[in-house]
């Protein structure tokens, strides 16, 4: 009877290991260099003006990323961030939206400051005459609403090019872009282009280096280990892009786990770069409770954008 026992229990735990999924610890259990930020922050947006570095995050933490204001950190080596506290507060500041704020960027033309953001899955527009705020709604309602187009309207970028032209670029699941009337917080909806290219989810940016335009995004769900930055190429701001094969270029290793959402910044005078990402929160983090990095990112020979080394840390650099 106790044969058959045992032959029984080790029956039941064969099965249960072959139908497990398997999961494989990295060997590379190295500590990871600290967070930029103290606390959850994620999908963080960093510039740089006149002489200093800004990081715009989502405040993180929140089940079903629940956060109701937008704050604003400023540096002037990129290593020392001061709190310059909410800059954006949706339930005081906007009459059409209360919370889940999330993923904002900034742009500045002719010297005003526009801060583009989430609010219930809508894309708003805020202005301020400084890059701390505090910020204003611009239009009194969403710049792009919920449901307008295919995928959710979420995610916004803009970029400005050499010309001074602007392009916003905005979605999850589908990526679209636009070049943005002079007013900044306006496009014409006929202009409007699909340019979703494979593996993209969300978190579009774009950036310019040597005449080269690079549309970079997020691919897999920010909840997965494997959230991950991969980048495309193209001659144009609204493409064509293809995309790069030597992808993803931000990517988990080691304790390291959904390593994405990013933006980026050039040191001034320098053909050096600072990627801005999340991660989960070290120890036990998740996809509600991330924390934001910096790391150094570089260009090879012919221009591909190499991998990025989550292990290394970003020198302390004043940016004049």
């Amino acid at each position: 009877m106790k044969t058959q026992t045992l032959i029984f229990t080790l029956c039941v735990l064969t099965g249960a290991m072959l139908s497990a999924p398997m999961v494989f610890a990295s060997p590379d259990r190295k500590t990871p260099p600290p967070a930029a930020l103290p606390g959850a922050t994620a999908d963080p947006n960093i510039a740089v003006f006149d002489g200093v570095y800004y990081l715009y995050p989502t405040t993180d933490g929140f089940e079903g990323w629940s956060s109701t204001s937008f704050s604003a950190w400023s540096s002037w080596d990129l290593k020392n961030w001061k709190n310059l506290g909410v800059i954006l507060d949706l339930p005081r500041d906007l009459t059409w939206a209360k919370s889940r704020a999330w993923a904002p960027a900034i742009a500045r033309k002719d010297g005003k400051f526009y801060f583009y953001f989430c609010a219930d899955a809508n894309i708003g527009v805020a202005t301020s005459d400084r890059p701390e705020g505090p910020f204003h709604d611009a239009l009194g309602k969403p710049m792009i609403a919920r449901g307008a187009y295919p995928g959710q309207s979420i995610d916004p970028m803009v970029f400005v090019d050499d010309d001074g032209a602007a392009y916003l670029y905005f979605g999850q699941g589908h990526c679209y872009a636009v070049k943005l009337n002079n007013d900044m917080v306006s496009f014409d909806p006929a202009q409007l282009k699909e340019i979703t290219p494979p593996g993209y989810n969300e978190g579009s940016f774009v950036l310019k280096r040597k005449s080269v335009y690079y549309l970079m995004w997020s691919e897999f769900d920010t909840r997965d280990p494997r959230y991950s930055v991969a980048y495309a190429t193209s001659s144009s701001p609204l493409g064509p892009f293809t995309k790069a094969n030597n992808n993803p270029i931000l990517q988990r290793k080691g304790l390291v786990l959904g390593a994405g959402h990013h933006s980026i910044i050039q040191i001034p005078g320098k053909d050096e770069w600072v990627i801005a990402y999340h991660r989960f929160r070290i120890p036990n983090g998740n996809g509600f409770n991330r924390e934001t990095c910096l790391s150094p990112m570089k260009f090879g020979r012919k221009g591909e954008i190499l991998p990025v080394d989550v292990f290394k840390t970003v020198r302390a650099n004043k940016s004049k």
